[in-house]
């Protein structure tokens, strides 16, 4: 009997001793990859809000740790998003089309990899009772704007087809002062993404005039935002780019076809945000993301074509850029 329980011991702490050493392996294992993460660093153009939702998912659901990235998501310091990404202080950022323009007429060597929204979603709004709903009616008025002479130039491009002159606004600088304060003591109007803004004012129960930029010109339909890179990680780190920008992908399309979860894990990344703005202005972006394209992110070059041609013809810019080296589909995943 006691040689019986003897062999027993013996056996059961052999047993213990290959289980424990083959958890004890896996755990090497698991902390080897993920000491063999690649870090990477992607800077917001603002505050965290829906046009950011598929960068949290691809984050928060594992997507990047998956395709081998540690990713840090930041806001942006010390700069604009493209200057950060074109010095690789951050290898990937969040832009618009007309940033990466005026970049690329000073060199700046970014690239746009990726259309977060298909179409443009931004517009001029209005508290209804201020009469304005064409842009005949911005004569007369205050426009509250950033101070960039591209406002006045779409002003100006939206007025002339209602015959109407541009130097009857008023142009303000009032920079990030909050739209529904503002409008009822500094200015009349405003550009606005209907996502967020225009969402917020449903939310308190107040009635916007909204004017569609796009729908009213249609070079004015570019692309805002965009995802970044710099042309020395397109060269010479293509696996890296093509690695983000699947898992990248991936989120996006988590948050079209899963538009209230996605709403919460932007919602726990950033619990300074209003949740129930998060969870409208998603419900109405999810739509948008990919919208008529056949998938999320591809950007036409005619679009890129449209808007530089307006921003010349404008006399925005001096010289047009070479539209094929602003922008690439290539490291959007195939067959999706």
């Amino acid at each position: 009997m006691k040689k019986r329980l003897i062999s027993f011991i013996l056996t059961v702490a052999a047993i213990s001793t290959m289980v424990f050493s083959g958890c004890a392996g896996k755990e090497e294992v698991v902390e080897k990859q993920e000491q063999e993460l690649q870090k990477v660093v992607v800077t917001l153009d603002w505050t965290p809000n829906t046009n950011h939702t598929g960068l949290y998912v691809a984050k928060d659901k594992g997507y990047y740790k998956e395709a081998g990235l540690d990713v840090e998501i930041v806001q942006p310091a010390g700069g604009t998003a493209d200057q950060l990404v074109a010095s690789n202080k951050a290898q990937f950022g969040i832009s618009y089309q007309e940033s990466v323009t005026l970049a690329r007429i000073e060199d700046i060597p970014v690239v746009s990899i990726a259309a977060v929204i298909q179409h443009n979603t931004s517009g001029f709004a209005s508290l209804k009772d201020k009469g304005i709903e064409t842009p005949k009616d911005f004569e007369g008025k205050r426009y509250g704007g950033w101070g960039s002479p591209i406002e006045k130039a779409t002003l100006k491009a939206l007025m002339e087809k209602y015959d109407a002159d541009v130097e009857k606004v008023e142009i303000l600088t009032t920079g990030a002062a909050d739209f529904f304060a503002s409008s009822e003591t500094d200015m009349d109007f405003a550009w606005i993404f209907e996502g967020w803004t225009g969402v917020e004012a449903e939310l308190k129960g107040i009635e916007l005039n909204y004017i569609d930029l796009g729908k009213e010109n249609e070079a004015l339909d570019y692309y805002t935002p965009v995802i970044i890179t710099n042309e020395k990680n397109i060269s010479e780190n293509p696996k890296l780019v093509k690695a983000f920008m699947e898992a990248t992908s991936k989120g996006y399309e988590s948050a079209i076809e899963n538009p209230q979860e996605a709403a919460q894990i932007l919602i726990d990344n950033a619990p300074e945000l209003n949740p129930e703005l998060v969870k409208k202005s998603q419900e109405f972006l999810s739509s948008k993301y990919q919208d008529d394209a056949d998938k999320w992110g591809i950007q036409k070059k005619e679009v890129w074509e449209n808007y530089t041609n307006w921003l010349y013809e404008n006399e925005l810019i001096e010289e047009k850029i070479e539209v094929d080296k602003a922008y690439t589909n290539e490291f959007l995943p195939e067959g999706q």
